[in-house]
């Protein structure tokens, strides 16, 4: 009898190689699974193995059908095998997996940083930066620029500390657009959920526009669910002798751009809805242009809290925003929210508002200013 050993990935497919080369006389003398060795030792491939024999003197009528059976059932018991290997290693996959998940997640709360943990001139500094509600991460970013000072300079002062982890903290943010309008495009979108203060903050800037900059501006407003946001969008058009559209439909939107074709800036004022809803999210992209020419600016309050501004921000990543605008920071301790959903969406700053009154009470964002409003305090 000719013997010959095959080895392939799977059992149909080693059945395969015998046929073809012994004929469909082959007879399975014996299979097995066999793994072998990968990357360190560690990883393994499983294959099978199987020897087959065929009779060179007879192969014309050695009951082929009972052969044929013989071969079909061992197949059979050979793919149960294997669906049955497949179906443990799946569950013991998934074991693992969740393992490593809460071994992450402990890792993790161990990494933390502690004020406890820390050299003592080192603890004010955590301290004032978990008040302020920055993150986790960035105040370990923080803390670990801290530590590398002490190694190397053990007799570094307080101050010297202070001063370093505000460089650090001006580092992360320098990579981030700051600054209002730069009056390159004529549109300007103001969008954001309702409550936020979209229509006072949009009058800020416009008045800035006009008094400062000698612009001639122009208003259009989307938000006709408001009881009373148009009479207010138009009250601080008439203080700045500035034209406004209300805009119910495309159409409309339209034609309001070409009544403003002469204007130098175009202030857009869009309906306050609940944006963590996706279906306003579409109605908004089918009302207005968000693309051409135009600036966008989504405004989110900072008395809110920090993952639903997050959802918001996710919310309109289709609109390609700009930069993002911060209202009542009057009515917070905190702003570390605001520096940290820069970070994340690596989104800058135009403005911050810090009260109600028009024209006063708005900032240009800067690096600057926002290291400072975090530190504030901080040499009480």
């Amino acid at each position: 009898m000719k013997m010959k050993k095959y080895i392939a990935i799977s059992m149909p497919e080693a059945m395969k190689k015998v046929k073809s080369e012994l004929g469909e006389d082959a007879v399975i003398v014996s299979s097995k699974v066999i793994y072998s060795k990968g990357f360190l030792g560690m990883l393994k491939k499983k294959q099978f193995e199987v020897v087959a024999g065929v009779n060179q003197q007879s192969r014309v009528d050695t009951r082929p059908d009972l052969e044929m059976h013989a071969i079909n059932k061992e197949v059979e018991l050979q793919q149960k095998k294997q669906f049955e290997e497949q179906f443990l290693i799946s569950k013991q996959n998934d074991d693992i997996q969740k393992q490593l998940d809460e071994l992450k997640q402990l890792m993790r709360a161990a990494n933390k940083p502690k004020a406890s943990t820390m050299p003592k001139i080192i603890q004010p500094i955590y301290t004032l930066l978990k008040e302020q509600e920055l993150n986790d991460q960035l105040i370990t970013d923080i803390c670990d620029e801290l530590f590398a000072i002490i190694q190397d300079k053990p007799t570094v002062t307080a101050d010297e500390l202070l001063m370093a982890s505000q460089e650090a903290l001006f580092r992360k943010l320098s990579k981030l657009p700051m600054g209002g309008l730069n009056f390159g495009r004529k549109f300007v979108n103001v969008l954001g959920p309702t409550g936020v203060g979209k229509t006072t903050t949009i009058a800020k800037i416009a008045a800035r526009a006009v008094l400062e900059k000698k612009k001639k501006v122009a208003f259009i407003t989307t938000d006709t669910y408001r009881i009373g946001a148009i009479e207010q969008l138009k009250t601080y058009a008439n203080l700045l002798h500035a034209p406004v559209e209300v805009v119910y439909t495309p159409s409309d939107y339209k034609r309001a751009i070409e009544q403003f074709a002469g204007h130098d800036l175009i202030l857009i004022d869009t309906a306050g809805r609940n944006y963590k809803e996706a279906r306003f999210i579409t109605d908004l992209e089918k009302l207005i242009d968000i693309k051409s020419n135009a600036q966008n600016y989504l405004v989110l309050s900072l008395t809110a809290k920090e993952n639903d501004m997050a959802t918001i921000i996710e919310q309109f990543e289709g609109f390609d925003i700009d930069q993002l605008i911060f209202t009542k920071l009057d009515e917070t301790n905190t702003i570390g929210s605001m520096v940290n959903l820069m970070v994340k969406y690596n989104k800058g700053l135009a403005y911050y508002t810090d009260g109600q009154e028009v024209p006063e009470n708005i900032e240009e964002g800067s690096v600057s200013k926002l290291v400072e409003l975090i530190y504030q305090g901080a040499e009480k």
